[in-house]
């Protein structure tokens, strides 16, 4: 009975895909509720999810094409590749290489180096590391007037939050959703990562890591309700309110899934048992393939209501694979991309990206406004930057003044158009300490530059790296030596965005700032 239902379940997510159109246009006045005409948003974000991290291939060959990958054979990911069907998905979607700041740049539009939450934050201490900036955003973003939830809530949104927070420590302000302008929260506070993904054992309150217990789900304590299971039929209970209540909705579902700890989800344990990989690996896979399961659920939770086709989805990771698969700096756990989260090279920072409406409608008055280019893939960059410039937009509501927002708004690369106003530029920077540690990473155009504060800190033992993503994308051929006066032009780049964004440095044992030396 288990095995019909689970394969059921998975074609009948694969014959759902249809194709889709989206909304850019403003909106109308914030005071006035009209949901025919104001999209419902959901921002559907997964933890600690790569690029590789799925059936659905998001890599290119030089004509635009997807690529299948051994990894996208060994993932299954029907509802991924439902949404990808009915939307677009993204070949190079950037993020931070962990996920506090990700999170943070989410809630305001701005890069890690200019809100100064540049590291993952612990929830108990501040832990900037040995050498980072002394005056870091360990506190994270306080004031709820400026972000996206808050702005969404003051225009007639019913803002809900649901899964991992992560924006704040112990104590302060940020360390519950609704402090940031969330009317509703379930399941989020300062935790990283769950005490445990098992009903059985409290998700961590009655075994497991209990100074990680995921709050608010007492409801689900020992039956055998998987974590992402819990969050699901949380976040459709929230839907269902709004719905009834006739207002429109944003909701950031935010998956634990796939952080460890890699507890085996039972229900697709037996897809992965003939692999050949290790069981921590066999574990990662049922918990992207439990996160695509609760994807299915909402969409059909979504048509069943009748909201589809006003509600748009934002699919996304928050930073890059974290799959227990070989090294963490090589071509292993997002092969063929190098590395993996909490590092500087592609594989820490890139992210799946599909932007797609729940049901297609050509007479649904949102999807009227900007129709998508359904089915396709985009070779633009993108970053987690533009989704508070982007949902704003759909929502018809403008920035605060005197706030910068860093992101811009996607609307015109989702309907295909290659963008000649956005610069293919991306900066991620990154003064603290990790698998990768001291180092700020600059993209502009087909170049990419690493730089190392403390060149001892890190594998390649060197202070710069060089490489020519359009030649190289898997980062084989460090051609700084090769390559001077290259090297010499992206690093005034770079130093030149570092004091754009007011970035802090690391410093060195006496407390001096480390600024970036040119070659």
């Amino acid at each position: 009975m288990l095995r019909r239902f689970k394969f059921a379940w998975a074609v009948g997510c694969v014959l759902a895909a249809l194709t889709v159109g989206w909304w850019t246009a403003a909106a109308g006045a914030a005071a006035e509720h009209v949901r025919s005409a104001r999209p419902n948003i959901v921002v559907f974000l997964v933890d600690d999810m790569g690029p590789m991290d799925t059936s659905v291939p998001f890599m290119t060959d030089g004509q635009g094409t997807p690529v299948r990958y051994p990894l996208n054979d060994y993932y299954r990911t029907p509802s991924m590749q439902r949404l990808a069907e009915q939307g677009v998905r993204f070949s190079t979607f950037y993020a931070m290489s962990v996920c506090s700041p990700t999170r943070t740049s989410i809630l305001t539009g701005q890069n890690a180096a200019r809100h100064h939450v540049t590291q993952w934050i612990r929830s108990e201490e501040n832990n900037r590391g040995p050498f980072g900036p002394p005056e870091w955003n360990w506190t994270g973003v306080q004031d709820a007037s400026i972000t996206l939830p808050g702005l969404l809530k003051t225009a007639g949104y019913r803002t809900v939050f649901v899964g991992k927070g992560h924006f704040g420590p112990i104590g302060e302000p940020s360390e519950w959703p609704e402090n940031l302008g969330f009317d509703v929260n379930v399941a989020g506070c300062s935790w990283g990562q769950p005490g445990s993904y098992y009903g059985e054992d409290g998700y961590g309150a009655i075994k497991g890591n209990k100074s990680r217990a995921v709050p608010h789900l007492e409801a689900y304590h020992g039956t055998d309700t998987f974590l992402s299971e819990a969050l699901t039929i949380e976040a459709k209970k929230q839907i269902s309110m709004a719905v009834e209540d006739g207002v429109p909705f944003f909701l950031d579902f935010a998956h634990y899934a796939v952080h460890g700890p890699f507890h085996s989800d039972p229900r697709f344990a037996e897809h992965y048992e003939a692999s050949g990989k290790p069981k921590p690996a066999q574990a990662y896979a049922t918990l992207i393939e439990g996160m695509d399961k609760s994807l299915c659920d909402l969409l059909d939770h979504l048509n069943e209501l009748g909201v589809a086709d006003e509600t748009l989805i934002l699919f996304l990771g928050d930073n890059g694979s974290d799959a227990p698969l070989g090294p963490e700096h090589e071509h292993a756990s997002s092969f063929p991309l190098r590395a993996k989260k909490g590092t500087h090279y592609e594989g820490g920072m890139r992210t799946p990206f599909i932007a797609a409406w729940a049901a297609p409608s050509a007479d649904a008055a949102c999807q009227q406004q900007l129709p998508i280019a359904a089915g396709t893939v985009h070779e633009g960059i993108g970053s987690v930057m533009d989704l508070y410039p982007t949902l704003l937009a759909v929502a018809g509501v403008t920035a605060p003044e005197g706030h910068t927002v860093d992101g811009v708004d996607l609307a015109p690369q989702l309907t295909g158009a290659v963008r000649s106003d956005r610069p293919s530029r991306f900066l991620m920077h990154f003064p603290h300490s990790h698998r990768s540690s001291y180092y700020t990473v600059f993209r502009d155009g087909d170049w990419k530059v690493i730089y190392h504060y403390l060149p001892e800190q890190n594998p390649a033992k060197v202070r710069y790296e060089l490489f020519h993503l359009a030649d190289d994308p898997f980062e084989k051929r460090n051609l700084a030596e090769a390559e001077p006066l290259k090297l010499a032009e992206m690093m005034a780049g770079l130093t030149a965005q570092l004091a754009a964004h007011n970035a802090q440095y690391p410093v060195d044992e006496a407390g001096n700032e480390l600024r970036p030396l040119a070659p």
